[in-house]
């Protein structure tokens, strides 16, 4: 088995990221081999359970309301509307569900207490349950673990340096924050980012840092490629090569051995040859479904041809980690604080983002 280490430099990092090709795939997918089965692939679902009217300014997102991207906004689903969707989730093949919810940081209140119990119903049903409902503290991530909450994403985004380049309302140290709360219970940590912001190489090996020297490192990762959005602030960023996307996978994959790396967002613009390399470089995770939150995505049906084309087969839940117990809202040992947290807001002027916002007006 490799090392799993928490000390790796930018300039490692870089070392690896610039090898020939031939040589990084050939390191990545021995590593992946160690600690992973080749032909199984975890499979999730992503369900947007509150959509659009964020008060963020992220540069990448069609959620942000200061931006018109023709994002329809929606309240927040019913219980029953995401039994529903994971059942038909489950149907298809997936063993995890990730419900993302359209804010800033979660609240005290009848709408977290509604989230918690979307959590209970999908774990009843013998589903992993992933959350993404931004900034948490201590007491809500044991709430979400009481209800039976697997994992829960918050991604780094990029490096530190060029996170400042994207997002001017939400602090860095608050990401790293929230995985620390979460980090205080028995959930899994999800965390990752985006390439194709136009950032450097730099940043993506600086990102490659500040996940691979947390301790432990997330137990997934997703490698999303930037999916340009009308209206958005990086609407004229070109789409990023095929080679940085296994590039940033092989990587991923040596630096971070037993994370399960997710072939995330942009894949509507990969061939099947291009997922093969990146699944071949070490990604073993894909999300599945129509969309992801608002972006497109592959038709599941066409995943599983790719898989059967592959011989890959979709993962069981509940493999790399027992399943949660749920204990009802009656029993619960944690209840609602009110807490009112610090979560810092920089607000640096963005150039860009602040063009789209004066653009979005002409619209209003």
């Amino acid at each position: 088995m490799s090392e799993i280490r928490h000390n790796w430099t930018k300039e490692q990092i870089l070392e690896i990221y610039n090898k020939p090709m031939m040589e990084l795939l050939y390191e990545a997918a021995t590593i992946h081999r160690l600690h992973h089965d080749p032909n199984v692939v975890q499979v999730s679902t992503l369900l947007s359970i509150k959509t659009g009217g964020c008060s963020e300014d992220c540069g990448y997102c069609p959620q942000a309301a200061r931006y018109h991207t023709n994002i329809e906004g929606n309240d927040l689903m019913t219980v029953n509307q995401v039994k529903a969707q994971a059942l038909r989730a489950k149907e298809t093949g997936s063993s995890r569900v990730c419900m993302g919810a359209a804010w800033r940081n979660v609240k005290d209140g009848e709408e977290f207490d509604q989230v918690l119990e979307m959590v209970r119903t999908i774990n009843k049903l013998d589903m992993e349950v992933c959350c993404t409902l931004g900034m948490v503290t201590e007491n809500q991530a044991k709430r979400l673990a009481e209800a039976g909450l697997y994992a829960y994403n918050h991604n780094l985004d990029s490096s530190e340096e060029y996170y400042k380049e994207v997002i001017s309302t939400r602090g860095y140290q608050d990401r790293l924050d929230t995985i620390d709360n979460v980090r205080k219970t028995n959930v899994t940590v999800c965390s990752g980012g985006i390439i194709g912001m136009g950032e450097n190489v730099e940043d993506r090996a600086g990102m490659l840092v500040a996940l691979s020297t947390l301790s432990p490192q997330p137990e997934s990762t997703p490698i999303n490629a930037l999916v340009a959005v009308e209206g958005t602030p990086l609407e004229d960023e070109k789409p990023v090569e095929i080679w940085d996307m296994i590039r940033m996978v092989a990587t991923t994959r040596i630096v971070m051995p037993e994370t399960q790396v997710r072939l995330s967002a942009g894949r509507t613009q990969m061939s099947r040859e291009g997922q093969a390399m990146c699944f071949f470089a070490g990604a073993n995770s894909i999300f599945a479904g129509d969309k992801l939150l608002t972006t497109p995505n592959p038709d599941v049906n066409e995943d599983m041809k790719m898989f059967e084309l592959l011989g890959m087969n979709p993962q069981k839940p509940f493999t790399k980690k027992v399943q949660p117990q749920t204990v009802e809202a009656s029993e619960s040992e944690y209840q609602a604080l009110g807490e009112k947290p610090r979560w810092t807001r920089p607000e640096h002027k963005i150039e860009r983002n602040e063009a789209a916002k004066e653009q979005a007006k002409a619209f209003k």
